[in-house]
């Protein structure tokens, strides 16, 4: 994976990254259309509302081929968001998730971010396992019934 960029999202990416939200999770979560339509809706209000100098996505790319995504949001003055964390089948278990993680807790950092924290469900063992391993703690998890399906939600934390 060393010919994969990280570079900034556009809006351009939009679509895909709506498209790939909505299939991954339709397919291997059985999530309804109304997480693509969520999804759709974070990425709006952050191309139209986001601070450029504290807010970020990122879109990881390898040639023409779009990877996976990542952003860093605004959730008060000193505490940062982090969302849309995503990788497409082909580009797992080859440290790309390691690499964006890394680019976004930078950011925060740099931007004078104290601390992040994240959504999740416990069904994305993966993530969760890196959450882990990169110093994230969970802080919450409870059953929830969201997208047409019941999943365990997950609140994580980390002090930058």
């Amino acid at each position: 994976m060393d010919d994969v960029i990280i570079r900034q999202f556009s809006p351009a990416d939009a679509p895909w990254l709506v498209r790939q939200h909505g299939e991954h999770y339709a397919r291997d979560e059985g999530f309804n259309d109304t997480f693509g339509a969520l999804v759709a809706e974070i990425l709006d209000d952050f191309i139209v509302n986001h601070e450029s100098n504290r807010e970020r996505g990122w879109i990881a790319v390898q040639g023409e081929q779009r990877l996976g995504s990542i952003f860093c949001v605004a959730a008060g003055e000193t505490t940062a968001k982090l969302r849309l964390f995503l990788l497409t089948p082909d580009a797992r278990g080859r440290g790309l998730g390691k690499r964006l993680l890394a680019t976004c807790m930078g950011f925060a950092r740099a931007q004078g971010y104290r601390d992040m924290r994240l959504w999740t469900h416990e069904s994305h063992r993966a993530a969760c396992v890196l959450y882990k391993a990169s110093g994230w703690q969970l802080v919450d998890s409870r059953p929830v019934h969201s997208f047409g399906v019941d999943l365990v939600e997950q609140s994580w934390h980390i002090d930058l």
